[in-house]
Order: C-alpha cells, then sequence, then structure tokens
C-alpha cells in the first residue's frame, strides 16, 4: 500500500533531530512544531478539495458545473480539460488542445497538472483510479488552528523487543477496502507490569503503526493514531508513543486512510502524542 509520506517525513526529522544535543522534552517539542508547520504548507493534506473516482472513457474537470469532477469556485478555471480512463492508462488532455498527455499515478512522484491555485493528480487504490485535487487556497488550511499535544510523557516511550514472524496481514481502509501488507513481526513491550503487543507494517524504511486505545472516545482521534519508528536494530524497536500523530482523516474526507487492525487495541489509555484535532475535523464512525 502506497500511504502518504507522512510518517517518512517525521522519520525524517526525528533522524535530524536526533544530531542535536537537546533533552528528551526537547526533542519532543521540536517534533511537534515541525508537525504543525508541515501542515500549514500549501500542499499539506490540509489543501484537500476533493476525491473523484475515475470511470472508464471521458471525465471532465474544472470549476462548472457542468463537469463530471467540479473544483472550487473562484480557485480553478470553468473547464480545465478532460481525463480519460482506458484499462491501466490514464490521459489528460487540456481545454482547447487536442493532444492527450499520459498521466503517471506513482504515489511518490505523480504527474501533477495545475489551474489556478488548485493542482491535481492520479491516484490508484485497489484496481480504481481516482484524481485527488488540493487547493493552496483552501479555506480550511486557511483556518488551521493547529494542533494540541498531551504533555510529554516518559513513561510512554519503550525500547520494545520484535518477535519476528515476517507474515502478512489484511489492512482495511475508510473506504471499506482491504489490502495484504507485510509485517516484520510482533512489538512486545511492557507497561504498568502488564505484556503489550503491537503489529506494525512497513512505511519505507520504517516501522508504521496503526493503533488504538481508549483515549479515542473522547481525547483522540476515534478513529485510532498512527505512529512511525526506525526499524529494528538488533530485536530492538525504539517505540515512542509521545510522536503519534492523527492520520490524514482527521482533517478531510478525502483521503484514503488505513484503519488499525484488531490486534492493535491497546487496552490502557495513550495520553501522549497528539490530541484530537478540535474545530471543523471530519468525523468517522468508530471501529
Amino acid at each position: 500500500m502506497a500511504r502518504y509520506l507522512i510518517g517518512i517525513v517525521i522519520f525524517t526529522f526525528m533522524a535530524l533531530a536526533g544530531t542535536e544535543s537537546t533533552s528528551y522534552t526537547d526533542s519532543i517539542k521540536e517534533w511537534q512544531e515541525h508537525r504543525n508547520a508541515g501542515l500549514r504548507k500549501p500542499d499539506s493534506w490540509l489543501t484537500l478539495v476533493g476525491l473523484f473516482w475515475l470511470n472508464p472513457g471521458d471525465n471532465t474537470i474544472g470549476a462548472g458545473a457542468s463537469n463530471d469532477f467540479v473544483l472550487p469556485k473562484h480557485s480553478a478555471p470553468e473547464h480545465v480539460g478532460t481525463l480519460h480512463l482506458e484499462g491501466e492508462k490514464v490521459t489528460f488532455r487540456k481545454a482547447g488542445q487536442s493532444a492527450p498527455k499520459p498521466l503517471s499515478f506513482d504515489d511518490e512522484n505523480p504527474d501533477v497538472i495545475e489551474a489556478g491555485s488548485v493542482s491535481f493528480f492520479v491516484i490508484k487504490r485497489g484496481d480504481r483510479f481516482a484524481v485527488r485535487a488540493k487547493d493552496s487556497q483552501s479555506p480550511v488550511l486557511k483556518h488551521f488552528a493547529g494542533l494540541t499535544f498531551f504533555p510529554v510523557n516518559p513513561a510512554l516511550h519503550f525500547q520494545a523487543r520484535l518477535v519476528p514472524d515476517g507474515m502478512k496481514i489484511p489492512i482495511l481502509n475508510v473506504l471499506g477496502k482491504t489490502d495484504l501488507e507485510e509485517s516484520p513481526g510482533v512489538v512486545e513491550f511492557t507497561y504498568q507490569g502488564k505484556v503489550q503487543h503491537l503489529r506494525p507494517i512497513y512505511e519505507g524504511k520504517t516501522l508504521f503503526f496503526l493503533f488504538k486505545d481508549p483515549t479515542n472516545k473522547d481525547l483522540t482521534y476515534q478513529a485510532g493514531r498512527m505512529l512511525n519508528t526506525p526499524l529494528p536494530v538488533n530485536g530492538i524497536v525504539d517505540l515512542d508513543f509521545n510522536r503519534s500523530y492523527n492520520p490524514p482523516c482527521t482533517f478531510t474526507p478525502y483521503a484514503t486512510c488505513p484503519l488499525p487492525p484488531k490486534e492493535n487495541y491497546l487496552p490502557f489509555p495513550v495520553e501522549a502524542g497528539e490530541k484530537r484535532y478540535g474545530k471543523g475535523h471530519v468525523e468517522l464512525p468508530a471501529t
């Protein structure tokens, strides 16, 4: 599954922060500031304004109501062009032009079409293709109130042990689709005298954890949170819940977030990391 590069960016910052001679609390505060700053960028998840599923054949896109895919008014031209889906091939023909352009849907480096303050690109999820649109002038971005975090809690930072088994596990996303993802094993740690387990999958050169806990009822995002860690070193995983963060679905209905597997429901409240985003956050049914 290609994901969001969120974890990769956060992990890169973790590695950079580790080179500074700062205290543990200072390093977490720096991570929090980096997280806030990232969401304020003009291409962040807060700029998403559409997720349009392509139908075979022609799909028109623009701000005009007659288009198949309607972009925000005043942000894009009335008619931007036509996307054409044929099998596994997607092309784009700009309005007023006859020559179509093939579009890459590589998640890490897609071909981006710009139209006014809007940009859009093609993604593939399972066997379906969609257009994801962003607007650098998005009201959601303009009114972003910033994130809130629990106080830094060193007791929720663990040197956990990886129990390898190398298997694939099903990961459900908010669209109801399931992907099989490679998991290196179970990560084991002890908290308040009880052994706990979480199963990660891979995201780039990190372990990617999707987890739920009792704070999801009112303090944190109800569908669960995410956490990236460095890959294990000699079987040890640096598992720090103070670096846990909300999925993109917290901020926008146009993301295709994965959901925590059942075995990643922790029985104790994880009062560390990012809290539920307040004003204007998107609600999803609890799973």
